[in-house]
């Protein structure tokens, strides 16, 4: 057997072969980099030559930037999209033997806030199109016990967020949004952010601007900013002095050396959503005649600020083949995932919640089948078309030995 590896060549061998450990020094396109220039340096460096490293000015400049952006009344910085919505449960008197309605395709973090404050996720199953909450599968779930509806817009992309607001005032629910992938979406032109009760954006290195981590909380309700303002630092009240603690809180701050970054990346967003845009383009004209995938596209009346570009295999395909399709293009030096495992099926859910695989069948499949492609700011049209070629002709040779 010839065991020898071209670009245009893979043996079967290299398809069997499983690595468990990722090498990302063997990369030659990577899945994600952040976007940095010269002005998030000298903003980063400014705070430096500072003595306002935390609680500083640029933390309150950050948080009026995007509010201001978005839309909204008041903005809470804190150290994490996940801290958010912990923060978010926890204003709105959400806890133990209460319920929150959610998706089960989704990040992890989507969830665990949940959990964190002593409630049941109850999960929905997915859109096949959209991939966001079935919206005909969602009044069926609420009992007496449902206290909220946690919306996300998968992959940054809006469609139906605004009817689990109609959903959710029809039975006097109030919904947190996890806009966390959705930074500069929009829907009917209503910016993502605005249609919950409370909103919460991400920061993390991949998303559409970071802060390295962090993330902001969005509301028009003064009230609930201002506990969330308090529980992000220790429980302190408004007017408290620094060890004077009002109620339980956790420090869940966002440094300034954070802020100004973001206060950097938040003034470039445009410019950032269009080279994101450009991205996605690129994709989908390479792959428009791939009859191998669905490729996404841009639903109707949506805006949608790209967050990662997500493929799917076709439904004949198994997850097998799909885990294989992964490790090849890994080996080849293309950085690709799975986007995302089912919450449903991550094995602590399973073993307090029971759930089994065949609960949410749809969200199951489209998991088995997703492929994240390399996919940020600066990626150059000729790397797009390098991933499509690996793509397709690992698509083949799967093909040809299955």
């Amino acid at each position: 057997m010839d065991l020898v590896c071209t670009r245009s060549k893979i043996t079967i061998l290299e398809l069997a072969f499983v690595f468990f450990e990722e090498d990302t020094s063997l990369m030659r396109i990577y899945l994600s980099r952040p976007d940095l220039t010269a002005q998030e340096i000298q903003a980063v460096s400014t705070v430096l030559r500072s003595p306002d490293l935390s609680l500083g000015p640029k933390l309150i400049e950050f948080e009026k930037a995007l509010a201001s952006y978005i839309g909204t009344k008041r903005a809470v910085a804190v150290n994490s999209g996940t801290s958010g919505l912990f923060l978010c449960m926890l204003a709105l008197g959400i806890g133990q033997g209460d319920e929150v309605i959610t998706t089960p395709f989704t990040f992890i973090a989507s969830a665990t806030p949940i959990l964190m404050v002593g409630a049941s996720p109850v999960f929905v199953d997915i859109d096949p199109v959209s991939l966001n909450i079935e919206l005909s599968k969602l009044e069926s779930r609420i009992t007496d016990r449902t206290k909220a509806i946690l919306a996300v817009e998968i992959f940054g992309n809006p469609f139906g967020i605004d009817r689990v607001c109609e959903i959710a005032r029809k039975h006097n629910l109030v919904v947190i949004d996890d806009s966390c992938e959705a930074l500069g979406s929009a829907l009917n032109g209503k910016m993502v952010g605005t249609f919950g009760k409370m909103s919460v954006f991400g920061f993390y290195p991949n998303k559409q601007i970071t802060t390295g981590e962090g993330g902001m909380i969005l509301t028009n309700d003064e009230d609930l900013a201002d506990v969330c303002v308090s529980l992000r630092n220790q429980g302190r009240g408004k007017n408290s002095a620094w060890l004077a603690h009002e109620r339980l809180g956790y420090n869940f701050r966002l440094s300034d050396i954070n802020c100004a970054l973001g206060i950097a990346q938040l003034s470039r967003i445009d410019e950032i959503k269009a080279k994101r845009r450009q991205v996605a383009i690129w994709y989908q004209e390479i792959l428009a005649d791939e009859e191998r995938l669905v490729v996404p596209a841009e639903p109707e009346g949506c805006d949608m600020s790209w967050f990662v570009f997500v493929v799917r295999l076709r439904e004949d395909f198994t997850m097998q083949q799909r885990d294989r399709i992964l490790q090849v293009m890994m080996n080849r030096g293309i950085q690709v995932s799975n986007y995302f495992p089912p919450v449903h099926l991550q094995p602590f859910m399973v073993q307090q919640f029971g759930y089994r695989k065949g609960d949410f069948p749809i969200a199951e499949s489209v998991s088995e089948r997703t492929i994240a492609l390399p996919f940020y700011n600066n990626l150059a049209k000729d790397d797009v078309a390098v991933v499509c070629r690996e793509l397709t002709e690992v698509l083949d040779i799967e093909l040809s030995v299955s």
